[in-house]
């Protein structure tokens, strides 16, 4: 099967993602400075979120490009990844609006490396089909980011249930190592 509508579904469905989220957001009721302290949990969450969203579109963008077609098997993998990230609007909302409690903060790690192990197996159902010696695998490579990061989300998510804001921070963390572009499919696509 040819990837274009895998792209087109998975482009709205992003988009729609980040639409919701600014849109949990309430305007306040206040036209002064002090008005917006009781949002800025909603807009640090939603900051966050988004950064995350728009990380796995640039490398789901660039996955993609290394990929000459799709099976079913790829199609139900795809999927699986956007179920995870659709649930982000709801879990940013929730922590965001409880200020950070200990439980939204677990649910929100707990959504994060769900997403993460279900791009994982996008990338592994993607790789299956399209063989060892492909461009797709020599781009991938060993992917020690993509591993790293679900480990460092588990660590998170552990450290949440003691200091919320540990686990809140290690899930920065696998934001800022990702804020780097992974560059690895464009050399190999250029080569």
């Amino acid at each position: 099967m040819h990837k274009g509508r895998l792209e087109a579904f998975s482009d709205g469905v992003l988009a729609i993602i980040i639409t919701i989220m600014v849109l949990e957001m309430k305007v306040p009721h206040g036209v002064d400075w002090a008005a917006l302290g009781p949002v800025l949990p909603v807009f640090l969450c939603y900051v966050l979120s988004f950064v995350h969203v728009a990380i796995y579109w640039t490398n789901h963008h660039h996955l993609l490009q290394a990929v000459k077609h799709v099976n079913g098997a790829a199609l139900w993998a795809n999927l699986h990844l956007l179920f995870w990230l659709s649930l982000f609007p709801f879990v940013t909302g929730w922590m965001g609006e409880n200020h950070f409690a200990c439980l939204t903060v677990v649910a929100y790690g707990v959504v994060l490396i769900a997403a993460a192990i279900a791009y994982y197996v996008l990338v592994r159902t993607l790789l299956a089909s399209h063989g060892g010696d492909s461009t797709l695998a020599r781009a991938i490579g060993d992917d020690f980011k993509g591993r790293i990061s679900i480990v460092i989300y588990a660590s998170g998510i552990a450290l949440a249930f003691w200091s919320r804001w540990l686990g809140l921070g290690l899930y920065v963390l696998v934001a800022i190592l990702w804020l780097v572009p992974d560059r690895r499919i464009e050399r190999t696509i250029a080569t």
